[in-house]
């Protein structure tokens, strides 16, 4: 299935059980599709709303105790947005929409959001899918798993990158 057809950025959820590898694959596949010239954004599936990526105490974390709708920080090179957002986690399409100046958009979660999955089932943590076959462009495993989807090893990352490629961008 040929995806790049879609009017807006191309995205493609990474997935699977909890400590499968899905951030291992982002690590060596966003520096592969990098190579290959294309900017990548991507975004992350927290499940629990206490995150933070502020320090208690520092200005940005201040204004946001104060009350701001949205901190954003900036330095020579580097920005970080903070905001409020809803009770629920909207939807990957619009969250991508904040991402700009990106060519692709790689999740990492977002199992049962409708984008593209690809899903990493490694033998440590799993015997079978998360997802059906049919939600599933591609699978990532260390099993001889039989589905109708092509399959890439844990390690074959520039196969995998020709793939997302070839499909999405």
């Amino acid at each position: 299935m040929n995806y790049n057809s879609q009017p807006m950025t191309p995205i493609v959820s990474i997935v699977g059980k909890s400590n499968s590898g899905k951030t291992t694959l982002l690590e060596k596949l966003i520096p592969a599709l990098r190579r290959r010239g294309y900017r990548v954004g991507t975004i992350k599936h927290h499940a629990h709303a206490d995150f933070e990526i502020d320090y208690p105490g520092k200005d940005t974390w201040r204004h946001y105790q104060a009350g701001a709708e949205a901190v954003l920080i900036s330095a020579p090179g580097k920005m970080a947005l903070i905001e409020r957002s809803p009770a629920t986690v909207p939807p990957v399409t619009e969250l991508a929409g904040r991402l700009t100046n990106v060519d692709l958009v790689l999740t990492e979660g977002f199992k049962l959001d409708a984008a593209p999955k690809i899903e990493v089932v490694r033998a440590a943590r799993s015997r079978q899918p998360l997802c059906a076959p049919a939600d599933l462009v591609a699978l990532v495993t260390d099993l001889p798993l039989d589905l109708a989807v092509p399959r890439f090893g844990l390690d074959e990352t520039e196969a995998l990158a020709d793939f997302i490629e070839h499909t999405f961008l």
